[in-house]
């Protein structure tokens, strides 16, 4: 089994996908900082300093296939996937905006469908955007402002941390056919939701995490490694501690695009109280590793060891 899993997840889709990144980041390098930048290319997002407090801003543009098949869907994970990359550096979103391409009046409609479901269960504010209602390819792209008292971020893992995990096992498949997903939004009262996401905030302002990311499109083996990655740091994961709901695969659940799903790397005596937060606010949360300095991103499972990545040799977005 545990040779199945690396095999697949080496040749994931949201994981290769992002091997062209450090292309960009590297050509756009001498414009990131002109005085105010303190993180730039490379985080979930980019953090300008603000006085005392820091000003956040994360875009994400969704993937074409998905937005062509599944227009509500990707609308709505639009605004999910903004607000998450806010929250994974301790910050608490303040506003959207869009820009849109496509003028097919159905698929315009459920685009939109998503996004106002999305912005109301968040009550995050989609303040303007640009609409490009001739061109020929639809697209979507969403900017997200936020801002934080105190920043994790995702290249600042230490060697011993204990790496954690925190997803919300309530909720369902998501009934997207793209993108494999787990929905625990749907339903949800907004100020629920935002009390479960709050609680990466209240762990940034305690200093009670190093670093943070949020689950994406690379499945929860795929993020962490990017974290670890960005760290220049390696891992050793035990597979069996991740929480993972009744009745999903264990590979197919390591694949998953979760709308709350988060991995954190923190000091040992830390570790307890930061799972008590998840855990308090009904958030299935486990300490499932450590991070290493050898450069490898290790699994264990049954008993069975073996490598996943060698960040030495090889590279998933190439900007650690």
């Amino acid at each position: 089994m545990l040779e199945r899993i690396i095999s697949e997840i080496r040749c994931y889709e949201g994981i290769t996908r992002k091997q062209r990144i450090s292309e960009v980041v590297e050509e756009l390098r001498t414009v990131a900082d002109f005085g105010s930048t303190v993180l730039g290319p490379g985080d979930d997002c980019g953090v300008l300093k603000d006085g005392d407090s820091y000003l956040l801003l994360a875009a994400d543009g969704i993937w074409p296939k998905f937005l062509k098949q599944e227009p509500y869907g990707a609308g709505k994970a639009a605004v999910i996937v903004g607000a998450n990359d806010i929250y994974a550096m301790g910050g608490r979103p303040l506003a959207m905006v869009n820009v849109v391409a496509g003028g097919e009046e159905n698929w315009l409609k459920e685009v939109l469908r998503g996004i106002k479901e999305g912005c109301q269960q968040l009550r995050i504010p989609m303040v303007g955007g640009h609409f490009h209602p001739e061109a020929d390819e639809c697209s979507l792209s969403v900017a997200t402002l936020g801002r934080a008292n105190k920043l994790l971020t995702s290249s600042s893992a230490e060697v011993n941390d204990e790496l954690i995990i925190a997803l919300d096992l309530r909720g369902e498949a998501g009934r997207l056919r793209t993108v494999k997903s787990w929905d625990t939004f749907s339903g949800t009262p907004p100020e629920e939701l935002r009390y479960r996401l709050e609680s990466l905030v209240s762990i940034a302002e305690s200093g009670l995490a190093r670093a943070a990311k949020d689950i994406s499109n690379p499945g929860i083996l795929g993020s962490i490694s990017t974290l670890l990655e960005s760290s220049k740091k390696g891992g050793r994961i035990e597979i069996e501690r991740i929480p993972r709901p009744k009745g999903v695969s264990l590979l197919e659940w390591l694949k998953v695009f979760p709308s709350y799903g988060f991995v954190l790397s923190a000091e040992s005596q830390d570790c307890s109280r930061c799972l008590q937060i998840f855990r308090e606010r009904g958030i299935a949360a486990e300490a499932i590793g450590k991070v290493t300095d050898d450069l490898k991103m290790e699994l264990s499972y049954l008993d069975k060891k073996a490598l996943l990545f060698d960040f030495s040799r090889e590279s998933i977005t190439g900007i650690g």
